[in-house]
Order: C-alpha cells, then structure tokens, then sequence
C-alpha cells in the first residue's frame, strides 16, 4: 500500500453554496447546513476547502488515493486486473489492479464515480431528525435520507461539478491545445487521462480522419485542377471508387485503431463494447430487480419478457414514425422551397445569404425536433443510458440528414448543372464553417463574459453606498463555475458536447462523399477544416468550457453506424450524379449509360463489403492478449474451484436408502 501514497491529491471537484450572512450555528440539534456539510466531508476523508465568492461559497473537494480505493471498494466497482479480467476492487489487493497509462491506480471516470459515492452516499445514521439551519431557514434531515440530495433540493447544494486540475490543464494548453506545430499529432494517453475514454476516443477518430483526408484532398485537387479531356469521363468513376475504398477502408481500419486504444486503456472486451461498465448502479439494480420480479412466477416469466421486448420495439418504430414523417410533411416542402428560390435569385451575395439565413434555420428547428425526441426517447425501454443517448442520435441524424442534403440532390437532379452544384456546396461548406466558429467557439465565450459581468455588477449594486471596494472575480474556481458547461444542442440529459462535434464532421463527410464527383476538391476543405477543429476544439475545452463530466463508452457508438451508412448512400448518389453529367454531355445515351452505371454501383457496394471482411477489426496481437488472459484466468478459477471441493465435505443423495450422505 505504500504505493499508493505516491499519488498527488489535486481538486476535483467543487460544490457551491450560498454565503453565510451571520453565524447560524445554535445550540442543541441547530446546526449551521455548509458546516455540517464540510464536516461530513472531513469525516469519510476528503481535503476540503472553502473559496468565497461574490455572491456564493464553494467548498473544492479532494480525496487521497487511498479514500478513493476504499470508495471503489464499498461501491463494488469493477476494475481491471493484471489478469484482463474485470473484479471488485479490493484496497488490501491493489497491486493486482492494473494502473492508467499516466500511473495512476484509477482513471478519471473510476474517480468521478468514486466521487458521487461518497458525496451522495452521507446520510443520517441517527436515529432522529437533525434540524439544520441556513440563513434563517429550517432544514430537517431525515434519518437515512441524503444530505447532499436533502441540500440540492432546498437549493441549499447549488451544483456540484468538476473542476480542473490547473497543472494537467496547462500542461494540456501547452502540448495540445496550442501545439499547432504538429498537425494532428496529439498526446491521447494525457488526454484520456484527464478527460475519460469518450473525449479522448472522439479527439482520436478526429485526428485518424485527418491524416486520412490528406490523400483525398491531394487526389480531389488533381482530378479537378487538372484536364484529362476525352479521359474525363473515366477519370470520374475511377476517382469515386478510390474515393469509395478510401472511406471504407478508413472505417475499417478505425475499428482496428479503437480496439488498441481500448486495449491500451484496459476497457472493454471486444470491438464495439460500449463500455467495461455496461450498467451504472441505478441501471443494474432495476435490472435485478426485474429479474427477481420475472423469476417469482416461473409459468409467466418467458411471455411477459416477450411482451416487454416487443412493446419496446413497436414503442421505438412508433417514434421513428413520428420523426418520419415530421420530415416528409413539415421540411421536405421546405427544402424544395428553398432549392426554388435559390435558382430565381441572380446575385451571389443574395445568394449566400439566403443560404447563411437557411442553415441558421436548419440549426434552429432541429434543435427543436432534437427536444422533442427526447422526450419520445424517456417512453422508450432502453437497456441503459448509451443506448438512450445512440436512440436519441439516430432520430436528431435523421432531421438533419433530410434538411442537408434533399435540396442539393433535388438542384443536382432538376436542373443538372454541375459548376452551379459546386458553387452551392462551397456556399453550403463555408456558411457552416463560419456558423460553427460563431456559435462554437465565440458563443461559449460570450455567455461566459457575459455571466461575469452580470456577477460584478449585481455585487457592485449590493455593495453601493457601503464600501468603495472594487468587486471582481479573485477566484478561479468561481471563474470556472462561470462558464458554460459542455453540453449538446439538444438538451444534456443524454448528450454532451460531443454530439454536436461528431455532428458536424458528419454532415461534413456526408457532404464530400455523396457529391464527390461533382467537387473532387472539396476533400481538400474538408481536410483544411479538421486540422483547424482539432487544436480548436481542444482549445474550447481546455479554456472555455467547464471540465465535462467523464462518460463510460469508449467507442464513437452510433456515429460509426451513421458513417457506414452514408457510405452507400453515397454509392447511389454519385452514380446518378455520373448518369445527369454523361447524358447532358451527350457522351452516352441515357439506356445503356444507366444501365453501366447499376453495373457500377454494385461493383461499389460489393467493394465496400468486401473491404470490411479483408480488414480485421482487431488487431491479432489484442486478440492474442484477450484470449491469453482469458485462458489464464479460467485456469485460476478452475484451481481454486477444485482447491474448494476437495477442502470441503460433499452431501450426495442416497437413491437406495433415500437418505443423504456426507462424505470428505
């Protein structure tokens, strides 16, 4: 256990309450709420202390390593062992636990949840009901009730939140964020470390997807830039189809990359595991409490799980249905409108914005739509929240996925004019670039400034006539409190911000592959815009935003799916985008040209299954690892079972004498 002093104890967490006016503290059961609040905390081991703000006090928490060991212990989490084999952790059996990539016992998500169980898990042991005090106002704790919860309720416990480590945040500005020097170099051990396996998992597929794009946008230039004349038209569909096996065998070999990232940061069994903590402890126990309730009655158990999975697939289809048909009735005529009124208008600045003021409404609406898919999604019997949050996705994906891109293929379709269809996706590529660097990284910092002047000055008010003191914020804890959190457009119980950063290089992708061979070059743009995304995204996290709570997956989830899927329907569309360019050039005739280019399209679609089954999705060394481990360990449990029987007396059923016998 000496080891595990080695450790330094940063803060990590905050929670705010309010300024005390006056000593509160009484005699008796009266007690003052932040007071019992810091003792309690004192008590189960954690370094507090209090910073006083304008208007609020917040108590920053820390919690040596060896009170968060025997926090994991008593909440029963599931940790690696050296092994590779997921066990309870055990504070006298450390040293079989497998460390971080950075040496330390636990990772940021094991500590946060180590956090909320110590936090939350204070309750009255007495027998009776304490009266707390705050500011004039009676509080009763109940016995076995939770106090922090007790607290939030009564507004008492504002927020609790995490904090950054101001040392591994700089650290982070210096090699990551500001290091625009390496491209797309960056160091994701550190940032798993500080972040968890989601934000470090999306920074990876963002940075893979750069050095990928590299080859396409150097290709995409060529193609376009220069003039093969009578070759033209076979350089086309020779360009989609390496197009086409770059992206599928860029997909391929991120599934490979992922699963040595989960190997190198022991999470997870297997390709796509959501998580090595499928369930959290509220999930797992309902869990269980449905099967006690299924197993009472053993006649009625396997019709009504059957009635349950099946009421939860026509709940889900029902709700699909509704976002479906949302998009046919209420965008779909919009789309069309705007495609119209884009060709009627002559002047190019007219034209971007008209084109500025569509996406804005895109943006708007959707987040609307998004809303209300989350409330459909709360009706749903999901197994836990990751596939709540893939639900969610999905039904968001789809509304922009129709709002995006039905009105360039109806423009490409209608009136089969490719240089006006390359002149819309720039317009399109650039008013979302410009959009992005507004609301993404200029909002954050405006509702930031903006929270903080309000602060200032309802302090200068409250302090006007009593002292010439100037007010400002001394504090960076409170600056931090300040901040807007990371949390998605559409809502943050199920998302975070992550899911509209995954959302934009989405439609990104989608835009250059299903028209790819209309604007080759825009792979180029594509490539331009992630290697900006990359340090400014990072910078948005290290510097504008607060440190987002760690989510359990690991993998991109259902965006993987979303990528697949715009793959092929890329295949379609570039193939009728080749049947409108040969038949206005007069090259080939409408039948025969059709007719190659269905011969071509499922060429390309047996291409890109063909690939997914030549790239293995793991690597053989990770296989090797996983299957040694599990060797090793099921002879280990085979031992001790054996060890246990054979230490211990058996009871046998005598059929003859129908009696027991026990024998050693």
């Amino acid at each position: 256990m000496e080891t595990l002093n080695e450790e330094r104890t940063p803060f990590e967490i905050g929670v705010v309450v309010p300024k005390r006016i006056d000593d509160q503290i009484g005699e008796g059961f009266v007690y003052d709420c932040v007071e019992v609040v810091i003792n309690e905390f004192q008590n189960i081991g954690l370094i507090v202390d209090r910073v006083v703000g304008l208007h609020d006090e917040f108590i920053k928490l820390a919690a040596p390593v060896e009170v968060i060991g025997k926090a994991a212990a008593e909440s029963q989490l599931k940790k690696r062992t050296r092994l590779g084999v997921d066990l309870q952790f055990q504070l006298n059996e450390a040293e079989a636990f497998t460390r971080q990539t950075d040496g330390s016992l636990f990772s940021w998500n094991e500590r946060f949840r180590c956090y909320n169980h110590m936090i939350y898990g204070i309750v009255n042991k007495s027998g009776s009901t304490v009266i707390l005090k705050s500011n004039c106002r009676d509080i009763r704790w109940e016995p076995g009730e939770s106090l922090v919860q007790k607290l939030e309720k009564e507004a008492i416990v504002k927020e609790v939140f995490p904090i950054h480590d101001e040392l591994k945040r700089k650290r982070l500005l210096k090699s990551w964020a500001l290091n625009w020097w390496d491209l797309t170099n960056q160091p994701l051990d550190e940032v798993y470390a500080y972040y968890g396996a989601k934000i470090a998992t999306y920074f990876a597929f963002l940075g893979m997807y750069t050095n990928w794009l590299f080859f396409a946008a150097a290709f995409g230039i060529l193609v376009q830039s220069v003039n093969f004349r009578s070759l033209q038209f076979v350089v086309l569909p020779f360009f989609f189809i390496c197009i086409l096996s770059w992206a599928a065998l860029f997909l391929q070999f991120w599934k490979r990359k992922n699963s040595v990232l989960l190997a190198r940061w022991h999470i997870g069994n297997s390709v796509g595991a959501e998580s090595a903590y499928e369930y959290n402890d509220t999930e797992w126990s309902s869990s269980v409490e449905l099967i006690k309730k299924s197993g009472a009655d053993k006649s009625m158990e396997k019709e009504k799980i059957q009635r349950e999975e099946w009421s939860g697939h026509v709940l889900r289809f029902k709700h699909d249905a509704i976002i479906i048909l949302n998009i046919i009735g209420l965008q779909l005529p919009f789309e069309l409108a705007y495609a119209h009124l884009y060709e009627s208008i002559g002047s190019d600045i007219m034209k971007f914005g008209m084109t500025a003021v569509y996406l804005y409404a895109i943006q708007y609406f959707t987040q609307k739509g998004g809303k209300k898919s989350v409330k459909l999604i709360k009706d749903e019997k999901n197994k836990n929240s990751e596939y709540k949050a893939n639900s969610l996705v999905y039904k968001v994906f789809g509304l922009y996925f129709m709002q995006t891109y039905i009105g360039l293929l109806y423009h490409a379709i209608m009136y089969r004019d490719f240089t006006d269809l390359r002149h819309i996706i720039i317009q399109r590529l650039i008013v979302s670039e410009v959009l992005e660097i507004v609301i993404g990284n200029l909002l954050p910092y405006i509702k930031y400034s903006y929270r903080k002047y309000k602060a200032v000055n309802n302090k200068r008010k409250q302090e006007k006539g009593v002292t010439a003191r100037k007010s400002y914020l001394n504090s960076r804890v409170e600056k931090e409190y300040l901040k807007p959190k990371f949390s998605a457009s559409v809502g943050e119980e199920l998302e975070d911000g992550l899911f509209d950063e995954f959302l934009e290089l989405a439609l990104q992708f989608g835009m250059i592959m299903m028209f790819a061979c209309a604007f080759p070059s825009a792979f180029a743009f594509a490539a331009l815009s992630s290697v900006t995304q990359i340090r400014a995204n990072a910078l948005k996290l290290l510097a504008m935003y607060r440190r987002p709570a760690p989510r359990v997956a690991a993998t991109i989830g259902a965006w993987l799916n979303i990528f697949q899927f715009l793959i092929v329907v890329s295949i379609c569309t570039n193939c009728m985008l080749l049947v409108c360019l040969y038949d206005k050039e007069g090259k080939w005739n409408i039948s025969p040209g059709l007719a190659a280019i269905l011969i071509v399209e499922h060429v390309l679609l047996l291409i890109k299954f063909g690939f997914s089954k030549i790239v293995p999705e793991e690597p053989d060394w990770v296989k090797a690892n996983r299957l040694q481990n599990a060797t090793q360990a099921q002879n280990m449990c085979s031992k001790q079972l054996l060890s246990d029987i054979s230490s211990k007396p058996i009871t046998e059923f005598n059929t003859k004498h129908k009696t027991f016998v026990t024998r050693n």
